[in-house]
């Protein structure tokens, strides 16, 4: 019974830590209904094997990993979908279609950075990349943003 009650309790903590970021990641990545599915899903499988997440160096990146390969196993393509215009009425008109646009890893630094205040560090620790390649996309996405929404800076 003391054991289970460590289990729990680590596991809630974790969950309580863990389930904000991974959840911004994976909407980022697939869009809110699509990465609010695929947390899930990460979640569950860390409970289910919470033995060996708990020991992981970085389980927040592995489960990020798990939640996009189970959204693409339960048929869910990679494929953007942004949150009703309705919800966001201070966006851009056009970022939804432009952040359509992008590659995932480019769409997915550029909001976890950008979007939600993350470090460059820790979008690449939760990614599974290096800072310089989230560099790389950052660069990149920001460029393609820019180019589509025929944004120029001085």
């Amino acid at each position: 019974m003391v054991l289970a009650r460590h289990l729990d309790e680590s596991f809630t903590a974790f969950v309580k830590e863990t389930e904000p970021r991974l959840r911004l990641a994976l909407v980022a990545a697939f869009g809110q209904d699509r990465g609010l599915d695929a947390t899930a899903d990460a979640l569950a499988y860390a409970f289910e094997n919470w033995d060996r997440i708990e020991s992981m160096e970085n389980p927040a990146g592995y489960l990020y990993r798990v939640g996009r390969s189970r959204a693409r196993f339960a048929g869910i393509r990679p494929r953007f979908a942004p949150v009703p215009v309705d919800d966001a009425p201070n966006v851009e008109p056009g970022l939804p279609a432009a952040l359509r646009r992008l590659s995932e890893k480019q769409r997915v630094a550029v909001v976890m950075v950008h979007a939600y205040g993350w470090s460059r560090e820790e979008t690449a620790l939760l990614m599974g990349l290096t800072m310089s390649t989230v560099d790389t996309h950052l660069q990149r996405g920001l460029s393609k943003l820019r180019n589509v929404l025929g944004v120029t800076h001085a």
